[in-house]
């Protein structure tokens, strides 16, 4: 059976940028959901702060639950040789820090989508950025996790392999035990593409995964592959929602990671309405992980 955890979606802001809430306070919220875990933010303010490491990892643990997974935005892209190798230097830390919290899994992205960049020299930097992180990961026992993902939050452009093909083609490229996909089925809508189709394509190299939903706030879908500019504007169509309203067939994905053999960590990343929707979507995602993999 899969693990459950859950991830601040809504109090980014308050735990990242203006600190209106504490990490424990968000500790003592989640570990009332119906949940093994919490997944992390290596952006949370506090963490700054390295004595607080294992502070929290003992705060999660005492209540029975664990860290399995650290989030974080490397930007391996940018044409500047200093600036990926400190890009790495990050990431280095962040792996440690993902060891300390006792995770098993750590984020990686390819980068920013620049227009100066072409395919194959995007694949190139990227790939060689995360495969100069792989050998720290082994060392500690941390798979690095690539996130079909839209933009970070303090990125210029968007992702550099948000589209299918490019993201499955860095995949391909990366071939390391201690690499796999992290799978988040909204980000394909971002795409303008179809969340099935990705998954099709890489559930053999899924470890961990993202739930959440997305609905329409205007449109159809085919609004969506129809629209100009990237996908700067896709995200103006689409909304996070409760997971199990919106346009994610959870059936025909849990259907794929069971019979691909998936049995890792499913994070939601959802509450952006309140912590009563984050509740639903546990309950959600929890009855759908026993229809699946019921022991």
């Amino acid at each position: 059976m899969p693990k459950l955890a859950v991830f601040p979606k809504a109090y980014m802001n308050a735990l990242c940028k203006d600190g209106t809430m504490t990490v424990s306070q968000w500790i003592e919220i989640a570990v009332k959901l119906d949940i093994d875990g919490i997944e992390w933010y290596a952006g949370f303010l506090e963490m700054a702060d390295e004595t607080n490491w294992s502070k929290f990892r003992n705060q999660v643990e005492n209540h029975g639950k664990v860290i399995p997974m650290l989030c974080c935005s490397p930007d391996f892209t940018h044409p500047d040789l200093s600036f990926r190798e400190n890009e790495i230097k990050k990431q280095k830390h962040w792996i440690r820090m993902a060891h300390a919290l006792g995770a098993s899994y750590c984020r990686v992205l390819s980068g920013q989508r620049r227009p100066e960049l072409s395919l194959d020299e995007g694949i190139e930097l990227a790939a060689e950025c995360i495969e100069a992180c792989l050998p720290l990961a082994k060392s500690l026992g941390i798979t690095l996790i690539l996130e079909n993902h839209y933009k970070d939050d303090f990125w210029e452009y968007p992702e550099f392999a948000q589209q299918m093909d490019v993201f499955c083609k860095l995949v391909d490229r990366i071939q390391h035990p201690n690499f796999g996909v992290n799978y988040d089925p909204s980000n394909t809508f971002l795409a303008g593409e179809n969340p099935l189709d990705l998954l099709y394509r890489v559930s053999k190299r899924v470890v961990t995964m993202h739930a959440s939903d997305r609905y329409l706030k205007e449109g159809t879908i085919e609004d969506l592959r129809k629209e100009e500019g990237g996908a700067l504007g896709y995200a103006k169509r689409l909304s996070h929602g409760e997971i199990g309203k919106g346009l994610n067939d959870y059936d025909a994905i849990f259907s794929e990671l069971k019979r691909v053999g998936f049995n890792s960590w499913i994070s939601i990343e959802d509450g952006v309405d309140g912590i009563e929707q984050l509740e639903r979507s546990v309950v959600f995602v929890r009855k759908k992980m026993r229809e699946y993999w019921a022991e």
